[in-house]
């Protein structure tokens, strides 16, 4: 969805042209895998920070279109709303120092971003979903001003029948309402974490990547509250589901094939099966003819872009132009803190670098329907979960990360040669958000019990604290007087 289109008047033919061109690309892209063409680089690590641009008021600032002409930025693109942007990173080979130059960099990229918008008179968060959000800031007039976004929208509601969204989420309270566009799909931020493999490595990773969504969403969770209402630990993953709720072909909108899912089984043989699952099942929602050649992967990316995996393979290319194989971890929220965002990673890249190398794949020890419901119940309950993991029924997740998932995160980093210091560092972060109880989304209904259900107070006292650069387990409770 990275990609601009230019016009959102679609007619028949578009759609007939657009289906013809994923077709060729997909058996394209088969020959690929069938003669093993996909670069043979060593791991390599990567990022996409969704982030938030707001008022003195702690309101959402519709400002991304004059944020990204100050800042003049590659690694600075759009997201769907104006009050929300992506920082994207340079990749990296996962090895070495890897995880400090990440911080680093991340560090200066965040300053340079804070001073473009101060110059704008707004701020800039990182949050899975803002508690001063509401519904009346989702709207149409605040959706940035790009073809493909309209067009996202219109082709959605169409293929609704022009069905109006529904939200409802129980949590510790519960939410029932309905929205008119996708708008609502704009309440949520995630940090997205990119994993570069080789063929022959990329269906264990894919699937321990699967299998690591319960630990890593508990861990990570930052986004207890929407318009209000303390939901889930980690509210964003229903609020994304059903604010695309579309299906496959023949009105299945409502059935077991959703555009925004925990995905449909374990990979079995390589990676081609979701792509083969994407034409089979997926109508296409935009018929952009990029007039390009069928070796350049658009029409198929496009059409990928549009399909929201929890755990999402890519196709993309090296810059020789070799075609690689990607893995996009999408189930952690916008952090609190940059320290935060990156022990997140480490603590990914640690754990699917050990389960992705067990002698016996995880997978068949966890059944897909297990570690779906091992997901919901962690984005639901945070480090209060209890999941089925392999030797462990019921186990309670902060048990399991605090005894068992940091020395095997441990373990993974030191066999990809990451450097001691940065290994014993991150993961200390790991280790105390979970002996302290003390993820972002802790730390906000803890906030909301001394302080009372000011969501204004709330977010000052958030940004004040991510100001300090200091990691969530570290932050106090204090309130301005």
């Amino acid at each position: 969805m990275g990609q601009e289109i230019k016009t959102s008047r679609f007619g028949q033919s578009d759609f007939a042209d657009f289906e013809i061109a994923l077709q060729r690309e997909t058996e394209l892209l088969a020959s690929w895998f069938e003669n093993d063409v996909f670069s043979r680089a060593s791991l390599t690590a990567g990022y996409e920070l969704e982030a938030w641009l707001i008022d003195h008021d702690c309101l959402p600032s519709p400002s991304n279109e004059q944020f990204l002409a100050n800042a003049s930025s590659p690694l600075l693109t759009q997201e769907l709303a104006q009050f929300n942007i992506e920082i994207n990173a340079s990749p990296l080979k996962l090895a070495n120092k890897m995880l400090s130059e990440f911080e680093q960099a991340f560090n200066n990229h965040w300053d340079f971003c804070q001073r473009v918008a101060k110059s704008l008179d707004c701020q800039l968060l990182s949050i899975g979903i803002l508690p001063t959000l509401q519904p009346e800031h989702l709207t149409l007039k605040n959706i940035s001003n790009q073809v493909r976004y309209r067009a996202l929208n219109e082709q959605v509601l169409k293929q609704r029948g022009g069905e109006a969204f529904k939200l409802n989420i129980k949590g510790h309270e519960s939410i029932k309402t309905t929205h008119q566009d996708v708008m609502l799909e704009a309440a949520s931020t995630s940090l997205q974490i990119h994993l570069q493999v080789t063929q022959e490595q990329a269906v264990r990773y894919y699937n321990s990547s699967i299998i690591l969504s319960a630990p890593l969403v508990a861990i990570s969770a930052n986004s207890p509250y929407l318009f209000g209402k303390d939901l889930w630990a980690e509210t964003r993953i229903p609020v994304f589901e059903q604010s695309v709720d579309v299906g496959g072909f023949d009105g299945a909108a409502h059935g077991p094939v959703h555009r925004v899912s925990f995905g449909t089984a374990y990979a079995r043989d390589s990676l081609m099966e979701c792509f083969e699952e994407n034409l089979q099942h997926f109508p296409v929602l935009l018929p952009m003819n990029f007039q390009a050649q069928y070796n350049e992967m658009k029409h198929l990316s496009l059409h990928n872009g549009t399909i929201w995996r929890w755990n999402r393979p890519l196709v993309g290319f090296d810059e020789d132009g070799t075609a690689h194989l990607r893995i996009e971890q999408r189930v952690i929220p916008s952090g609190p803190s940059i320290i935060d965002n990156i022990a997140n990673m480490a603590f990914y890249y640690g754990l699917v670098h050990y389960y992705a190398n067990l002698e016996k794949p995880p997978e068949l020890q966890v059944e897909f329907s297990q570690a779906r419901d091992n997901f919901y119940t962690a984005a639901r309950y945070g480090l209060d979960s209890k999941i089925n993991w392999p030797d462990c029924e019921r186990c309670n997740i902060r048990h399991l990360i605090l005894h068992r998932l940091l020395d095997e995160a441990e373990a993974g980093l030191n066999a990809l040669g990451m450097d001691a210091n940065d290994i014993a560092k991150y993961l200390a972060v790991i280790e105390a958000r979970a002996e302290n109880r003390q993820t972002g989304s802790d730390w906000q209904r803890k906030f909301v019990e001394l302080h009372g259900n000011d969501m204004h107070q709330l977010t000052r006292i958030y940004y004040r604290n991510q100001q300090s650069r200091e990691a969530v387990h570290n932050w106090d409770y204090a309130s301005y007087e």
